[in-house]
């Protein structure tokens, strides 16, 4: 007969043996990522429910590249780089590990959109990443100030000289050439072809630069520069235009005429990670419905999650809904994966652009 004295202690040795197992199987996940994408209430939910503690660094699609490259794919647990700056980089320079799907529920995502992104991530028949969080670029504009604005182009009329902002990073040469009747994208697969538009592209935006007020490197640069009144113009992403639209009922997002460019950030585990399983932890843990919605009310943007839309504030969905008719959202430019080699085209263009008088 076990005695009452020795049922307390085997009952407090088990306990204290399965503490020591999840401190054991514990790890922190080094998560490099977008601003908004890791919130704290998200971060201590998960850390709360999982053991896994998180390390988070925020980034943007050329440092993520860099900082991996310069590693070789070591630093980080889970990265989240653009769908487009996958296929390319792994081929070139294999930076990242396959995704185990068998360790991903699948059934929390947007089925369509997991599909997508997995097969424009897939490199010699290994799949490299899923979809998370996704959304636009387009125009940021003071619709009085800044009415004759309709395109990327337009940044450049003398209606808005002087009061114009845009960044000088790959997406404004895409929705450049868009905006001029180029078809970028579908000069991916030929480089001659693909580097004639951006010599073109270069041309516009030389000539564009006495319209410029500042080129803008974060959102809350150009923020201030369009809450101040100096930029009256700019070219950014939709979440901006939206938080603007909260203080500044005259400044929201337009869709271009041409088209959005639509981007997708993904969830990939760099090649020399060593927090698998907090990775795949974080993946599914972030997707669930409820927390995917606690993510686009902090970042403004919607997610891959199935029914994550439902706890988002009515007010953002209705400014989505405004900026967002149907044909325009028929209209978005979804990025392909970047072939490798054409970002060295881009990089000299924006150099140059850089240094023209």
């Amino acid at each position: 007969m076990i005695s009452l004295s020795m049922l307390k202690t085997t009952t407090a040795a088990a306990v204290l043996s399965l503490a020591a197992t999840q401190i054991a199987s514990a790890e922190t996940l080094r998560l490099l990522t977008w601003g908004g994408y890791a919130p704290e209430e998200v971060i201590e939910l998960f850390e709360k429910e999982t053991g896994h503690t998180v390390e988070v660094t925020k980034s943007n699609n050329e440092e993520m590249i860099a900082k991996l490259r310069a590693t070789r794919g070591g630093g980080f647990d889970l990265a989240q780089p653009s769908q487009d700056r996958i296929a390319g980089p792994q081929a070139e320079f294999g930076i990242y590990k396959p995704i185990d799907l068998s360790k991903i529920d699948d059934s929390l995502f947007i089925s369509s959109m997991l599909e997508a992104t997995k097969g424009n991530t897939t490199v010699d028949g290994e799949v490299y990443g899923v979809p998370h969080v996704w959304g636009t670029s387009g125009l940021v504009l003071d619709t009085e100030a800044a009415a004759s604005v309709k395109d990327y182009v337009d940044l450049c009329s003398d209606d808005v000289k002087g009061k114009v902002s845009y960044r000088l990073k790959r997406p404004t040469l895409i929705g450049f050439a868009y905006s001029m009747g180029l078809d970028p994208f579908a000069a991916y697969g030929d480089e001659a072809a693909y580097k004639e538009i951006m010599e073109k592209v270069e041309a516009k935006l030389i000539e564009c630069k006495g319209n410029v007020k500042a080129y803008w490197g974060g959102g809350d640069e150009l923020m201030n520069l369009i809450r101040s009144g100096e930029v009256v113009a700019s070219m950014a992403w939709d979440t901006g235009g939206w938080k603007l639209n909260g203080e500044m009922p005259n400044v929201t997002f337009v869709a271009p005429e041409s088209g959005s460019l639509g981007w997708i950030d993904t969830f990939v585990l760099p090649a020399k990670g060593k927090a698998d399983d907090a990775a795949y932890a974080w993946i599914n843990f972030v997707m669930r419905p409820e927390i995917a919605a606690k993510i686009t009310n902090v970042a403004g943007n919607f997610t891959a999650s199935k029914g994550g839309d439902a706890g988002v504030s009515e007010e953002l969905k209705a400014k989505y809904q405004k900026s967002y008719p149907a044909a325009d959202v028929d209209n978005i430019k979804w990025y392909p994966p970047v072939p490798a080699g054409l970002e060295v085209i881009e990089g000299g263009v924006l150099d140059r652009v850089k240094a023209a008088n």
